[in-house]
C-alpha cells in the first residue's frame, strides 16, 4: 500500500504577536510580509498547515545571519524537532529579536522537513528602519 504524501500549505508569514510559550494558540498575523524590521521584541515566522502526517517528526531549523555568540563566533542554526499531533495541523515557526538588534538584521531561512523531506522553506529578511 503506498503511503499518504503529506499535505503542506503555507498559510501566512510575516509579523505576529508574541508567542505563549504557555498557551495552545498560535501567535496572530499582524501584518504579512518578508521584509521584517529589525526592532526589539518582534515575533516573525510563518505558519503552516500540515495534513495526513500525525505522529511523523517534523525537523524544523532557523538559519540566521551570522549573529554572533559571547565571544564572537556565529551562532550555529538553531534546530529541533516535534511530532506532529494530529491530522490537519498548524504549526507556528520563527523568533523574536532580542538585544542589539543590529547584529540580527539580514536573511533568515526558516526550513521544516518531514522525515528529511523538505516541506517548507521561506527566508525572511530583517532590516534595520532608517536612522538605527
Amino acid at each position: 500500500m503506498a503511503k499518504k504524501k503529506p499535505e503542506v500549505k503555507l498559510h501566512s508569514w510575516g509579523i505576529y504577536t508574541p508567542l505563549d510559550p504557555k498557551s495552545k494558540d498560535l501567535p496572530q498575523l499582524i501584518k504579512m510580509t518578508r521584509d521584517i524590521p529589525c526592532e526589539l521584541d518582534i515575533e516573525f515566522g510563518y505558519i503552516v498547515n500540515i495534513k495526513k502526517a500525525k505522529n511523523k517528526k517534523l525537523q524544523y531549523c532557523i538559519y540566521h545571519p551570522d549573529i554572533p555568540d559571547e565571544d564572537g563566533n556565529p551562532l550555529p542554526p538553531f534546530d529541533g524537532e516535534v511530532y506532529i499531533k494530529q491530522n490537519d495541523w498548524d504549526f507556528f515557526i520563527g523568533d523574536t529579536i532580542w538585544k542589539p538588534v543590529e547584529n540580527k538584521q539580514g536573511p533568515w531561512r526558516i526550513t521544516l522537513a518531514i522525515e528529511g523531506q523538505l516541506i517548507a522553506d521561506e527566508t525572511l529578511n530583517l532590516i534595520l528602519p532608517p536612522g538605527e
